[in-house]
């Protein structure tokens, strides 16, 4: 199969596997319970949810929990990512062409740019967006009356937005990672969904591998279940087999191919750990340093990497920079 629609199945399956109800959204449950209340409330009030911004690590629920919002409120949800938010004017056509009570999720919602983000300012607190046409003294400003909306925002970078504009949210939520047994549930939701058989045992080492992040977990799945239908003896013979089973070996076979290991750790994950303890002779590594070693952008270290690392205890963050714990040692061998 091509790359092009390897990725174009992994979206349908992604779609296939997102929660479309409260009930079928597993983890989280303190975020879901304040929300049922926030939500209920405005319905009863008939009014539009209150601001709401997700933040926490990529592959949590965000963009899913935003969806189901927007189901409990019986409205649509128009989604948008951050970085494309680039001129004054395409923010405006987008909120004046909301519809009354309509939602506008903002994924990378840290990488909307200053000038973007001040704009949200009046349309948050009076419904107005202003806009500034010309430029020198025949420069004039126009104010555009807005829709009443909810505007969700999320994030991986909190810090990264600014106080004026976190202060306008009724309700910032962080996203934790998951409980070992949420994740587990969540292979067997998606087991179930996907049509194929899996032993408790691929459960386990899969939950392991997954960072204690759903869509990881369903990743490690949907490529276990590839192994698993490629290495059926009547696949092999040509013909359609609908009983797939993954057990314990399939997993560890998909692992070889991913080059993932027990806990999770990727090529990166360890070559980030190798650098620092073989390179550096453990001595304490700053981010720039790492970039340069690595090949890689900061934001893909702190963001993706670093998280993990830090989770499990296999990385310390000194004032002098990064050190791999005697764990991380140990397991690396």
């Amino acid at each position: 199969m091509k790359k092009k629609s390897i990725q174009q199945e992994d979206k349908f399956l992604d779609s296939l596997l997102r929660p479309e109800s409260w009930d079928n959204y597993i983890g989280q449950e303190k975020i879901k319970k304040s929300l049922k209340i926030i939500l209920g409330a405005a319905r009863k009030r008939k009014e539009p949810s209150d601001h709401l911004l997700f933040y926490g690590q990529p592959g949590l629920g965000k963009t899913t929990l935003a969806a189901l919002v927007a189901k409990e409120m019986r409205v649509d949800l128009k989604t948008i990512s951050g970085p494309t938010l680039t001129k004054s004017g395409d923010l405006a056509a987008i909120l004046t062409n909301l519809e009354k009570n309509e939602i506008l999720f903002i994924d990378e919602a840290h990488r909307i740019s200053r000038p973007i983000e001040e704009l949200f300012y009046s349309a948050i607190d009076c419904g107005k967006i202003n806009l500034t046409v010309g430029k020198g003294p025949s420069a004039r400003i126009i104010s555009l009356d807005l829709p009443p909306f909810t505007l969700i925002a999320a994030t991986t970078r909190v810090n990264l937005i600014s106080s004026p504009l976190r202060s306008r949210f009724g309700a910032i939520f962080r996203f934790d990672y998951y409980e070992p047994e949420d994740i587990e549930e969540i292979i067997k939701r998606s087991a179930a969904l996907l049509e194929v058989n899996i032993s408790k045992e691929a459960i386990l080492i899969i939950a392991k591998a997954s960072r204690c992040v759903p869509r990881l977990a369903n990743r490690l799945l949907k490529r276990a279940r590839d192994v698993a239908q490629m290495s059926s003896p009547l696949t092999r013979k040509g013909e359609v087999d609908n009983l797939i089973f993954i057990d314990g070996n399939i997993v560890k076979e998909t692992f070889g191919m991913l080059e993932i290991d027990e806990l999770g750790l990727e090529t990166y994950d360890r070559r980030l750990l190798e650098i620092i303890i073989k390179k550096f002779n453990n001595r304490p590594v700053g981010i720039n340093t790492l970039v340069a070693s690595l090949g890689e952008e900061k934001e893909a270290i702190e963001e993706i990497y670093e998280p993990y690392l830090l989770k499990i205890g296999f990385l310390q963050r000194t004032p002098r920079g990064r050190i791999a714990t005697p764990e991380a040692r140990e397991w690396l061998g």
